[in-house]
């Protein structure tokens, strides 16, 4: 009687992690899938037009930063990362230029954007906020669960993000963020009530060029029949940006303009390394 109560209680504690691990399973939703932008990619807030029309609380510094790239823009002269293939960085990430797939684990949720800024991962596993020496683009996120009806299935992952490298702006029109770098993101994720297909994202961005945090929501449409596609915009990129300026480089390496009457790139930038000839 004594080793069949010994092997009984051995079966248990050898299937309660398998009972367990399955449990867990279960309290993840059902976000395992590509998502697509379903909000304008061209304006950070949806609820503005964009463009100017966007109102982002700048400080007067960064308002007329904007200012001057949106002058820019308007000359057709160059300003923004993206531009030549650069990583947008976080939250401008989130905008969805192009699809996402989001991967559920219990101890990580990871993001693979086909543009830009390839991998995101978000840790959900508590741990606290690391030394970081070599911060990223795409910065460090931490993440929480949360059942909100108490079902016993989450349905919202808070977020939030640090530790992020410049330059990065919020949007194509060159809203700026703080040179600082100190820019904190917090994101709240959840599938709308009425439709499963899509994910909502409520953002809220906090950074020393605003004069307040700035909140805007967005939303993600699942994709029923995805396509995974390769996006090396940094492959046989021919675009050169030379002091402000945007320009094409020809496939015999020449340097060619972009806009009818567009002037050479300036002498001055080639000095540091061929100093003029006296």
């Amino acid at each position: 009687m004594q080793i069949r109560f010994i092997a009984a209680v051995l079966a248990a504690a050898v299937m309660l992690p398998l009972v367990a691990k399955g449990e867990d399973a279960k309290k993840y939703p059902d976000w395992d899938a590509l998502w697509i932008r379903g909000s304008p990619v061209g304006a950070w807030d949806p609820a503005n037009p964009p463009g100017r029309g966007q109102k982002p609380p700048l400080t007067p510094e960064y308002q007329a930063i904007w200012q001057a790239n949106l002058a820019k823009q308007a000359r057709g002269e160059e300003f923004d990362i993206k531009s030549t293939c650069g990583p947008v960085g976080m939250p401008r990430l989130m905008t969805l230029y192009e699809p996402i797939e989001i991967v559920v684990k219990p101890k990580t949720v990871y993001m693979l954007a086909e543009s830009m800024s390839p991998i995101r991962r978000i840790y959900t596993d508590g741990r606290d906020w690391p030394k970081i020496e070599d911060t990223s683009f795409t910065g460090y996120s931490i993440g929480k669960w949360i059942d909100s009806t108490n079902s016993g299935t989450y349905d919202t992952l808070e977020i939030e993000t640090r530790n992020m490298r410049g330059p990065r702006l919020i949007d194509s029109s060159g809203i700026p963020l703080h040179a600082d770098n100190e820019t904190v993101v917090k994101e709240k994720l959840y599938l709308d009530p009425k439709d499963p297909d899509i994910l909502r994202n409520e953002i809220t961005t906090f950074d020393h060029a605003f004069t307040q945090p700035w909140k805007v929501s967005r939303f993600y449409r699942r994709e029923h029949k995805p396509i995974f596609e390769e996006y090396n915009c940094t492959e046989d990129n021919p675009w050169v940006a030379i002091g402000g300026e945007l320009y094409l480089k020809d496939p015999q390496g020449y340097i060619m303009p972009i806009q009818k009457d567009q002037p050479p790139p300036d002498q001055k930038y080639f000095q540091k390394y061929w100093p003029a000839k006296k």
